[in-house]
C-alpha cells in the first residue's frame, strides 16, 4: 500500500505525470458524466452534469498549463534536429514533420485561449480549428512512425532468431510499447476528427460519453507507458 502511495506521489510531483493524471480524470469524468446525463432520473442526470462541468474545468486547467510548454518543445525539437542519429530515413523525416506540427500547435492553442479569455481581439474558432488540425496531423504522423518502427523491429527480430541472439525479449518490449502508442494515438485521432467541422468524416457525431471513452483509453495507455518508463 505504501509503495503505491509513494509511486502516486512521484507521478504527481512531475509535470508530465500530473498532466496524465489530470487528463485521465478529465476524460473519465466526461465518460461517466456523459452516461449519467442521459439517465431519466434527476439525481443521476444532475450528477452527470456535475461531472461534465468538472471535466470542463480540468480541460481548461490543462490548456492553461500548456502555456508553458513551448520552450520545452522547442528544446526537444532543437535537440532532435533533422534526426541524423536515426538509422531509418522514413522514421527520421516523419519525426521531423511531427515535431514541426507539435511546435506550431502550442502558439495556435495559446491564441485561441487568449481570444476566449478576451485578452486578444481574434476569432477563437479559427485558431481552435487550426490547433485541432495540427494535433490530428501530429497524431497521424505518430501512428505512421510507430508502424514503421514496428516493421523495422519485426525485421530485426527475425534476424535475431536466425542468429540465435538473446535480445528477443527486449525487442518484444519495444514492439509492445509502439503498439500501445498506436492504440493511444488512434483513440486520440478519433476525437480530433470528431472536433473537426461537420461533414469531415465523423466530425460532430460522437456523443459525449464516446469522446470520454476514447480519451480515457488513450489516457490509461499513457499512464501504462509512464509506469513502464519508471
Amino acid at each position: 500500500m505504501q509503495d503505491s502511495v509513494d509511486c502516486l506521489v512521484r507521478v504527481l510531483e512531475s509535470y508530465r505525470g500530473r498532466d496524465k493524471i489530470i487528463r485521465t480524470l478529465c476524460y473519465g469524468s466526461q465518460l461517466v458524466g456523459g452516461v449519467l446525463s442521459r439517465k431519466a432520473d434527476s439525481s443521476s442526470h444532475n450528477l452527470g452534469e456535475s461531472l461534465l462541468l468538472f471535466s470542463a474545468q480540468l480541460s481548461h486547467c490543462r490548456t492553461v498549463l500548456r502555456l508553458f510548454d513551448d520552450i520545452s518543445m522547442l528544446a526537444y525539437s532543437h535537440s532532435y534536429g533533422f534526426g541524423t542519429e536515426e538509422e531509418d530515413g522514413v522514421v527520421r523525416w516523419i519525426s521531423v514533420l511531427a515535431n514541426v506540427a507539435d511546435q506550431l500547435y502550442y502558439p495556435c492553442e495559446h491564441v485561441a485561449w487568449a481570444a476566449d479569455a478576451h485578452l486578444v481581439q481574434a476569432k477563437s474558432d479559427r485558431w481552435w480549428l487550426l490547433s485541432t488540425v495540427l494535433w490530428g496531423t501530429s497524431l497521424l504522423l505518430g501512428i505512421l512512425r510507430s508502424l514503421r518502427v514496428l516493421l523495422l523491429l519485426k525485421r530485426q527480430r527475425r534476424r535475431c532468431e536466425r542468429d540465435g541472439s538473446s535480445s528477443d525479449r527486449q525487442l518484444r518490449k519495444q514492439m509492445q510499447r509502439e503498439l500501445l502508442s498506436v492504440l493511444g494515438s488512434v483513440a486520440d485521432l478519433s476525437n480530433a476528427i470528431h472536433w473537426m467541422p461537420h461533414g469531415f468524416l465523423w466530425a460532430g457525431r460522437f456523443p459525449t460519453w464516446m469522446v470520454g471513452l476514447m480519451g480515457t483509453i488513450s489516457s490509461l495507455i499513457g499512464l501504462i507507458r509512464l509506469s513502464c518508463d519508471a
